[in-house]
């Protein structure tokens, strides 16, 4: 079965973190496990240009990118990101951005699109945080917009985790959308609110996850009809995930991909896909729900 839509993708985007609880070695693998599962093909596959700088500028402080870009952060901004500071970090990450950005635009020609890298959103206009450096969906969007290629998105995140970069990023712009379905009783606190905060109690399982999710997207994408949706598709609801409290099945996961994808679908809406967080005890499941989730849009994109 062919692929209808590109995957963007960098050797880069590993960073080669060792035994770190961020699985950076994940990226890899899942393009490894894309090709062996006979999803993807290597011409299926596209290599990004890094973000300008200009782009990152778009979002971030002048005075932050300047440090990130000299190595200048203070010991609290270190510690903050949660990962260690090199040079790889800030190409990957600017690759990332750049990645982003790619899948926006081959989304918006191809319906589908999804970058193997990207979902930071923890990432502040001023400062880094959770293993987010800076917010490559923000920089999409942002690019995207000033290019004339849109001028409404949404921001559907189904990380375990909320979107406190994308909701304070996005707060007091009206052509931005902002929806975070994930654990109340979990990191980020406080939470700065998203247009449509689904806080979900501990433990909550695949059937009450999906009841809520679809209730809650059907009216934002009533209240807010836009031109490009970026679904932030985090692995970490996982039940076997470690820096989660929900307890999704893969099957559940794949479920609650397919429900976005087609909700994006029957509008006509482009969908862009980042991977975002994904932190199983076994990193074989993390890299299987990213396989799950790229074969939901090969078969969401496909079907009549």
């Amino acid at each position: 079965m062919a692929l209808p839509f590109k995957i963007v993708y960098h050797d880069a985007y590993d960073l080669h973190l060792g035994a770190h609880v961020f699985p950076s070695q994940k990226y890899r693998l899942v393009r490894q496990a894309l090709v062996e599962q006979a999803v993807a093909a290597a011409d299926d596959f596209l290599e990004p240009e890094a973000a300008s700088n200009a782009d990152v500028l778009r979002v971030h402080t002048t005075e932050y990118v300047e440090k990130l870009l000299t190595g200048n952060l203070s010991q609290l901004e270190l510690m903050r990101l949660e990962i260690p500071y090199s040079k790889e970090l800030i190409r990957a990450v600017w690759l990332a951005a750049g990645g982003s950005t790619l899948a926006g635009r081959r989304a918006l020609e191809n319906s589908f699109a999804v970058n193997l890298g990207g979902g930071f959103h923890h990432a502040f206009a001023d400062h880094g945080e959770g293993f987010c450096v800076i917010h490559d969906v923000a920089i999409a969007i942002r690019r995207l917009q000033a290019d004339g290629a849109i001028a409404r998105a949404m921001v559907v995140d189904a990380d375990v985790h909320q979107g406190n970069g994308t909701a304070a990023i996005f707060a007091d712009d009206e052509t931005v959308f902002t929806l975070s379905i994930h654990q109340e009783n979990n990191y980020p606190v406080p939470k700065p609110p998203s247009n449509m905060d689904i806080n979900l109690p501990d433990g909550i399982g695949d059937e009450d996850y999906l009841a809520r999710l679809e209730s809650h997207l059907v009216r934002a994408l009533e209240a807010f009809p836009p031109e490009l949706i970026f679904y932030i598709a985090g692995a970490d609801p996982y039940e076997q995930d470690q820096l989660g409290g929900l307890s999704l099945s893969m099957v559940g996961l794949r479920r609650r991909d397919h429900l976005v994808m087609e909700a994006a679908k029957r509008r006509g809406v482009p969908l862009a896909v980042t991977l975002a967080g994904g932190y199983a005890r076994r990193v074989e499941d993390t890299v299987q729900i990213h396989v799950n989730t790229i074969r939901a849009a090969r078969d969401v994109a496909l079907a009549a």
